[in-house]
Parts: C-alpha cells; sequence; structure tokens
C-alpha cells in the first residue's frame, strides 16, 4: 500500500504534522522515526540543565496547552514527557515506525511517488514532509588529533551518564546555549573543569522560576487564563523584532543589561574582559542563564581563551604551546544546521539535493516548498527558525500551508510544486531583508551557511509568516494531474 504521507521524525514537528494530518481527515500516514522512542531533540539532549529557553507556555502546541508546567522555563525531562503525553492524546504512537532510519528519499518519475529507503525496508508515499529539525546532527568539532585522545569524549547532545565526572579533570569546549547550561551543573562535581570559549556570548538574567500550584489550578480550570498569559508572552517577544530586524541600534539596552549582568556576577576585571562579546547582542544566539558566570568563578573552573592548536592523548594544546591535561572531554559544538545531512539524503525529480536550498542555491517558496520537490514540505525550511521566540509558532504556521496543499493534493490526484518564478522572488525578497538586520552585522554564527549567507533565521515579526502561511494559493503553484498507483 502507498502511503498518503511519510512523515519524518518525532519531535515537534513531525508529531504536530500528525495531529493536523488526521484532524485533517488524513489518516493514511506513517512517522519514520530512527529512535526507539519519539521525542527528537528533546528525548536526545539529556545532558545536566539541559531546558528550554523559551518560555513553557509559548513553547508548546497551540492545541495542546499544558497547565501543568513545574517551571516557567521547562527542563528537558518535562518537555520529553510532554511530547509523550501529546502522542498518547492524539493516538500517535500506532503511526509511528520506530528504529526506521531513512536512508533516501528520492522521486520515483515513473510511478510518479516518493520513495524512502530505510534500514527496515522501502516504502513509496505521495506527499513527505521532512519534520527532522535542524538541531538533530551534533557536530563535533574539527580539531587536529581529536580521534587521539584517550579519555571518554562526549557531546552534550550524546550525553553519556555512565561517565562518572566526579573527581575528574574535565575539558569542556564551547561557551553557547548547551554549555551555559552544563558548565553549572558538573563544576561542583569535578576536580577541575577547563572552559574553552572560542568566542564570548551575550548572557542575559534568567526569569524562569518554579509555578505555583495555585497558578497550575487556574490554568486547568480557566484555560482562557493560560491563554492570555501565552498571548502576553508572545507580543513580548515580538517587540524584539524591532532591535533584531528592523534596527539593531536599539539593541544597545539590552547589551547594557547584560554587561550589568556580568559585572554584577564577576568580579575579576580580566575574566570580565574575556567574557565581553565585541559584537552586536542578537547577532549570535542570545543566551540566558544565572548561574553561568558564578560557575567561572569557582576556584576549580578556568576559562581559557587561547585558541586550540590540537587534542593529543592526555589533553588540549592550545596555540600558546599549553597542554591543558584532562581525563575527560566535552564538546559544546552545535549541530550541523545549514549543511543538515538528512537535507542531502533528499532528491527532487531532477536528482538535485534539498541541500542546496541550506547553500542558498536552490529557491523555496515560504520555507517550506520547493520547485521540481512534488509534494514534498519541509518543517524548520530555510528562514523558518527564529532569534527571539518559539519555533513551535513557526511550524504550526507552516503545517496550515503544508496540511491545506496536502489535501488538494491527495482530492485531485495531483502533484503539487511551487512555481520557480515564485519560489525565486520569495527567495530573493527574503534574502535582501537581512544585510539591514541584526545577524547581519558581522559576526559569525550558525545561521551562517559556509558562503556566509543567512538561511536559518526569519527576518521579521512572526505574524508576519502566519498570515503568509495561512492559505494555499493554487496561482502560486504547478499542479498537475496524476493518478498514482495502490
Amino acid at each position: 500500500m502507498v502511503l498518503d504521507v511519510a512523515v519524518i521524525g518525532s519531535g515537534f514537528g513531525g508529531l504536530g504534522a500528525a495531529v493536523r494530518l488526521r484532524q485533517s481527515g488524513v489518516a493514511n500516514i506513517a512517522i519514520f522515526e530512527r529512535a526507539s522512542d519519539l521525542g527528537g531533540t528533546w528525548r536526545d539532549n539529556t545532558y545536566p540543565g539541559c531546558r528550554c529557553d523559551v518560555a513553557s507556555n509559548l513553547y508548546s502546541f497551540s492545541f495542546a496547552p499544558n497547565p501543568r508546567w513545574t517551571n516557567t522555563y521547562s527542563y528537558q525531562p518535562e518537555i520529553q514527557q510532554y511530547l509523550q503525553s501529546v502522542a498518547y492524546e492524539y493516538q500517535l504512537r500506532e503511526f509511528i515506525k520506530f528504529d526506521h532510519d531513512v536512508i533516501d528519499v528520492s522521486f520515483d518519475e515513473g510511478l510518479r511517488q516518493w520513495r524512502l529507503t530505510t534500514n527496515q525496508g522501502d516504502y513509496f508515499a505521495r506527499c513527505v514532509i521532512m519534520a527532522t529539525g535542524g538541531l538533530a546532527e551534533p557536530r563535533l568539532p574539527e580539531i587536529k588529533g581529536l580521534e587521539s585522545f584517550q579519555g571518554p569524549i562526549m557531546h552534550t547532545a550524546k550525553w553519556n551518564d555512565d561517565i562518572d565526572l566526579r573527581g575528574k579533570r574535565v575539558g569542556l569546549i564551547g561557551t553557547g546555549a548547551s554549555a551555559v547550561q552544563t558548565v553549572p551543573e558538573i563544576a561542583p562535581l569535578v576536580s577541575s573543569l577547563e572552559v574553552f570559549q572560542r568566542t564570548p556570548s551575550w548572557v542575559l538574567p534568567h526569569l524562569g522560576h518554579p509555578v505555583i500550584e495555585r497558578t497550575k489550578k487556574l490554568f486547568s480550570t480557566l484555560p482562557l487564563a493560560q491563554r492570555l498569559v501565552r498571548a502576553w508572552g508572545y507580543w513580548r517577544r515580538e517587540l524584539m523584532v524591532l532591535g533584531f530586524v528592523k534596527d539593531p541600534t536599539r539593541m544597545t539596552k539590552a547589551e547594557t543589561m547584560s554587561r550589568e549582568h556580568l559585572e554584577r556576577q564577576i568580579e575579576d576585571a580580566d575574566l570580565r574582559e574575556k567574557l565581553t562579546p565585541s559584537y552586536r547582542l542578537g547577532c549570535k544566539r542570545v543566551l540566558i542563564s544565572n548561574n553561568f558566570y558564578p560557575a567561572l568563578s569557582r576556584d576549580n573552573v578556568e576559562l581559557v581563551t587561547e585558541g586550540i592548536q590540537s587534542i593529543e592523548a592526555n589533553g588540549v594544546r592550545t596555540e600558546d604551546g599549553v597542554l591543558h591535561e584532562i581525563d575527560v572531554l566535552i564538546t559544546a559544538t552545535g549541530f550541523f544546521v545549514t549543511d543538515n545531512p538528512m537535507a542531502t539524503k533528499v532528491h527532487g525529480v531532477h536528482g538535485e539535493k534539498l541541500a542546496e536550498a541550506l547553500r542558498g542555491k536552490l529557491a523555496n517558496y515560504k520555507g517550506t516548498t520547493f520547485p521540481d520537490f512534488p509534494n514534498f514540505f519541509m518543517l524548520g525550511g530555510p528562514n523558518t527558525s527564529l532569534g527571539h521566540s518559539s519555533i513551535i509558532f513557526m511550524l504550526e504556521s507552516q503545517l496550515s500551508y503544508a496540511t491545506k496543499a496536502i489535501k488538494v493534493a491527495l482530492g485531485s490526484n495531483a502533484l503539487i510544486e511551487p512555481k520557480e518564478h515564485i519560489a525565486q522572488r520569495w527567495t530573493k525578497d527574503l534574502q535582501a531583508k537581512l544585510p539591514g538586520t541584526v545577524w547581519g552585522t558581522g559576526c559569525s554564527s550558525w545561521y551562517l551557511n559556509d558562503s556566509g549567507v543567512n538561511t536559518i533565521i526569519w527576518p521579521d515579526f512572526t505574524f508576519k509568516f502566519r498570515s503568509a502561511t495561512r492559505h494555499f494559493d493554487p496561482r502560486d503553484h504547478t499542479i498537475s494531474a496524476t493518478t498514482p498507483e495502490r
């Protein structure tokens, strides 16, 4: 049997897609998940202190509010449990093919269908939704000699609880989002911790706090109250766009707040200087923490700002010739985002790879569809990620467009793809906005691909993206009739 829709990935995007498809009357679907459980990045990232930096009430599905969040900014275990509860409530587990690693996705011109090659056989589908996300493949640092280190090595996204850090000399590479959360948790356990920093990050105070029982009861009995809190959080974050996109000089106030936060928590002038960024706030991901700076001030913690020359059997050698001897190496070095390996496995009508869209060489339409990729939809596609708000809002917006297009495709036995000139115009207009934003002010970040093009961030208010994806407009698409084989 040919699937109506194959969904790849069972994180927020994949589960959201399954819910919306079923609500639209599409039942012949399957979710392909390479792991033995659902959850995506919130299943995989179990490092100490892992939590979301978007408020819980906003970082959740609009159709599945959770009145029982225990913290205003949720930790990983609770987010993973939330996804499990959504799968249970909407009866999604029966649609998930666990331990199915998708190796290749290619359009079969003869059958006019998509062929999904997995480690457990081939499947065919009339439509495909790719929902693997940008934080699925951990990136190890490209440092000479990494393989020669004789102690344990682990990436924060593949945390190994079997490695006992107590009393160990630990080296941690990176000072980004996962490092800011991990360092304070492990610093009290280890004999010494050396944190290797390439570029300092802007760090703002964390406003998260436990949710009192009275608030949980209010949200449970009066859902409107929680919706109002969600709306307030959404619009407050939208105001950040005025600085991020419209006028980066507006970031001065936030930069002052960050510097004051640094000065309050770090007494040592030399350490403060090492931790002070020289680029505009927002150009790289903005971090929030109340305990990262105090952790760096501990007697057993050292911030190393010399560049890394190589990794050796027993430590990290920096460019000043010093060998920093360690027992365990932790890499907090992010993910393959602009070069997402999954995108190299997807091939369109003429064999072109979806990865070209993330390199800026393939036009896209609304960050979701692509010419010559009929009936194919990518969640979290080019320029749909955010620097200020919840990616869940963007995923739900994409699903509004995608499910409507899929209904047309299935109802008319049709292949649908955006017209080339429409996709070119969308991509060109969007890219024209980026140089004047905070992300175009000159820093190096994971938002930029290897050509220096920002193919990750949405450069505008999110309600404008919601408006753009609210409807499916047949005039913007090529719709060709076909009769799928069944």
